[in-house]
């Protein structure tokens, strides 16, 4: 399998991540935290440059790619780590008139199950959003967030993805069949893992520029042997990831490589590893800085601790891939 990008797919990802620099620097983002995570005309930004539309046919004003140009343009938007329920508003683009171009926040959840204790849920953005859908083995089904009575959490991990405790979701209206909630679950779970990755080489760069700064006994902490090791490893898990993720990328394009569901569960097992083990490393090589509010790693790691439990966290994802081996 040859993951070597062609001339288009580089100049993609290119141009999404001068996007990012130039609508979401850094300081933007964390400024989107009185927004609760999501504010409209950067929203529409994302829109206009064809984030949500990626697969619709050009006919339909979409860009016509593939499942491997939308890999690339999460994993730069993990990178930037953009807020909001961009999974969600990419997946319901095909069945959401608006969701394309930006005038609907849409936002997603796989419906809890019915036993006793088990019917609560977290909806994230909540207060965000035009459409809700939830996922269930019946299909896809649309609910009125308005309709959506939930707790709100105070202080959330993550403080760009606000939180609501829901404890009894609506029913809704049948949007769409069994057929598109189990594509959604394996296109959902391989985006999430680009967008995984895009952080977990993020902070790649964060640790490897702070140690290259950071001065001790004269010397960069870099030349230290232990912080060379934890770099490396960083470096290791994140290129690791990479491979899964593109694979899973070129499985959901071409369905007669092999086994789908195990590239799909290795991509989002490796990528969340990697985000969240390299989060840590990274708050790790910042020493005592690396657990103050101004350096940007605790985001990073707090955000892969969200992304990780969307379409399957790492404990999930290692028992299936026990299951298909």
């Amino acid at each position: 399998m040859d993951f070597e990008l062609t001339e288009d797919q580089e100049a993609l990802q290119q141009a999404v991540r001068r996007l990012c620099a130039g609508t979401y620097p850094m300081a933007t983002v964390r400024s989107l935290e009185a927004h609760r995570g999501v504010e409209r005309g950067l929203w529409r930004r994302l829109a206009d440059a064809g984030v949500f539309s990626l697969h619709l046919p050009e006919a339909a004003g979409g860009a016509g790619l593939g499942s491997c140009e939308s890999v690339l343009v999460f994993e730069e938007l993990g990178r930037a780590l953009v807020p909001g329920p961009l999974l969600w508003t990419h997946l319901a683009a095909p069945i959401a008139d608006g969701a394309a171009v930006g005038d609907l926040v849409v936002g997603g959840i796989e419906r809890p199950g019915s036993g006793a204790g088990d019917s609560s849920a977290l909806v994230e953005h909540l207060e965000a959003l035009d459409r809700l859908l939830v996922v269930d083995d019946e299909g896809v089904w649309e609910v009125d967030p308005e309709g959506v009575r939930g707790e709100p959490i105070a202080h959330p991990l993550d403080p760009l993805t606000p939180l609501h405790v829901v404890s009894q979701l609506p029913t809704g209206a049948r949007v769409a069949g069994p057929e598109t909630a189990n594509e959604w679950r394996l296109e959902g779970a391989t985006l999430a893992a680009a967008l995984l990755l895009g952080m977990a080489g993020a902070v790649v760069d964060m640790a490897v520029s702070y140690a290259k700064e950071r001065q001790q006994f004269e010397r960069p902490i870099g030349s230290f042997q232990a912080v060379k090791h934890l770099l490396a490893d960083m470096l290791v898990r994140a290129e690791v990831a990479r491979a899964a993720v593109y694979a899973a990328g070129v499985h959901l394009d071409d369905r007669g490589l092999g086994d789908l569901h195990r590239a799909v569960a290795t991509a989002k097992l490796l990528a969340g590893e990697a985000a969240l083990a390299n989060g840590k490393a990274c708050v790790q090589v910042h020493g005592g800085m690396g657990f103050t509010w101004e350096v940007d790693a605790h985001l990073y790691l707090k955000r892969a601790r969200v992304l990780d439990t969307v379409f399957g966290p790492v404990d999930t994802q290692a028992q299936a891939m026990a299951g298909l081996i």
